[in-house]
């Protein structure tokens, strides 16, 4: 898919905003576009993020209305990817005051600067604005959206926040994003791999099924979107679709893991906090249709990745390497394009320890 980024001409998008820099995809995306970009490319995160450190990173709270009205000012942006969000299920739940200052009022802030500036925006929302009680799964963009967390909840009210403020925005509804994470340990892959890294156990649900993405497609995409004038509502999921139990068993065998680690339930075994969305799968079909067939990637994409019963993850090939090496190049990436977390997210460059 990289052959559409590649004809861009993103020049008279400079200078670009993302936010959000210290999730999976604002972090991965600010990568990729300072890579190319340079000094055009501007990223936020939350004041509180202060171990998140480069040149081309400012901590100002999203919803801080003066602060982000100071950073329009002194850079006029263009082009603007609004990644703020707290994915945090249970945090969500428990401080829905934080919620709603993240995932709603940072969004009203956001939408109403890109008018004022004349910023192209693109809005990053989420498939938990579903609640995949059905079981089916294969949502569209006009399927009713019915939340069962506060994270869900912010996010639905964020999205009309948008639509009402900047009509002419687009809205992406992302599924999981496959890709390393800046703290080491968020986001899929990096959360289940520092439980098995320590040792510890993880458990994933049985019926919670998803529409894993490699962060390098949604690279591509960010761009296309932020050069172009598309505008509603897209869902950008990836083409296979997996219960969480199985992204366990992916990721417990491409490390080399041990087996034993990974436990699994269904979601009504689960605690009441919080609550657990079932089959959120999407159907990326209008997307598609702009990018033309097979332009985003099953993730993971390499055949013997895929798992084939409840056991699979025990049995280990040798003519595989299963190990952190083998997962960073089949998991985090289905090209070398995007660096391996050795590259960039454990240097100085981008975690201060002071």
């Amino acid at each position: 898919m990289s052959n559409i980024a590649f004809t861009l001409d993103f020049q008279s998008a400079l200078p670009v905003l993302i936010t959000g820099v210290s999730g999976v995809p604002g972090f991965n995306f600010f990568v990729h576009m300072r890579q190319k970009y340079g000094d055009s490319v501007v990223g936020i995160r939350p004041k509180d993020t202060w171990r998140m450190k480069s040149n081309g990173i400012i901590g100002v709270n999203p919803d801080d209305a003066f602060g982000m009205l100071a950073l329009f000012k002194k850079y006029n942006f263009k082009t603007v990817l609004n990644a703020t969000g707290s994915c945090a299920l249970k945090a969500c739940e428990l401080n829905q005051e934080l919620a709603y200052k993240t995932n709603v009022l940072s969004a009203q802030v956001i939408a109403k600067l890109a008018m004022q500036f004349d910023s192209r925006l693109v809005h990053i929302s989420s498939d938990l604005v579903f609640s995949g009680s059905s079981g089916e799964g294969n949502y569209l963009e006009d399927s009713p959206v019915d939340p069962v967390t506060m994270y869900g909840k912010t996010m639905v009210e964020g999205e009309k926040v948008i639509s009402s403020i900047s009509p002419n925005a687009a809205i992406l509804r992302i599924s999981l994003p496959m890709g390393p994470s800046f703290s080491g340990h968020a986001g899929a892959i990096d959360w289940i791999t520092s439980r098995f890294k320590k040792h510890k156990p993880a458990t994933l649900y049985y019926d919670e099924f998803r529409s894993p993405t490699y962060v390098e497609d949604m690279n591509d995409v960010f761009e296309l979107f932020l050069s172009e004038r598309y505008s509603g509502i897209y869902h950008f999921g990836g083409p296979k679709n997996l219960s969480l139990y199985q992204i366990g068993q992916i990721i417990n065998k491409a490390g080399g893991f041990d087996p034993n680690l990974l436990q699994g339930c269904p979601r009504h075994e689960a605690g009441p906090i919080p609550p657990r969305a079932g089959n959120v799968t999407m159907i990326s079909e209008k997307l598609t249709k702009i990018l033309g067939l097979h332009r985003i990637k099953p993730w993971p994409l390499k055949p013997h990745l895929i798992p084939g019963d409840m056991q699979w993850h025990h049995k280990r090939e040798p003519e595989f390497n299963y190990s952190k090496t083998h997962l960073h190049e089949n998991l985090y990436r289905h090209t070398w394009k995007v660096p391996s977390p050795s590259e960039y997210y454990l240097q100085a460059k981008y975690r201060g320890n002071h």
